[in-house]
């Protein structure tokens, strides 16, 4: 069940993030690179879901501006995701997993203190300008930050299931 207030994203999104964080920080840089059968690999996943997060602060930041919001990105339609996370890992493919651990911490703590920074009001009083839907900034916040982090954890168990 989504959050429906700040207090609730907060703890949802610490909570989410300490899990990644605790397997992430279990992984050495060989494991993470290893691609499994779909060619993808724990450091795509992860890198994946830091930008996430800045996807959303973009839409957030743009949508408040007045300027045309562009989901998931400009040029893709939400059909195309699958091209766009192919062209994600490839423009991350030279990232290294420290490289992308650290951006994936700097991403969190940008997207707690978008967070902190916000009245509840301004997360959950009404749709998210731009986003041509009834979610709420803090309901697409939550999609960016503890949803990916919860989907990146499961990713990542079952990848340490399988090398054991």
């Amino acid at each position: 069940m989504a959050a429906t207030c700040k207090t609730e994203l907060l703890d949802i999104s610490h909570k989410e993030f300490s899990k990644l964080a605790k397997l992430v920080d279990s992984i050495d840089a060989d494991r993470a690179l290893e691609k499994d059968d779909d060619d993808t690999s724990v450091k795509d996943v992860i890198a994946h879901r830091a930008h996430w997060i800045e996807l959303f602060l973009g839409w957030y930041i743009d949508g408040a501006a007045g300027k045309k919001v562009y989901f998931p990105a400009e040029g893709y339609k939400w059909n195309d995701l699958k091209r766009y996370n192919s062209d994600l890992r490839k423009s991350q493919a030279e990232m290294s997993w420290a490289t992308v651990i650290k951006t994936l911490r700097i991403n969190y703590n940008t997207l707690t203190d978008f967070i902190e920074s916000h009245s509840e009001k301004e997360l959950y009083g009404g749709p998210m300008m731009g986003a041509n839907n009834q979610w709420t900034p803090g309901r697409w916040a939550e999609a960016a930050g503890p949803s990916h982090f919860r989907s990146a954890s499961k990713y990542v168990r079952t990848v340490l299931k399988k090398s054991k």
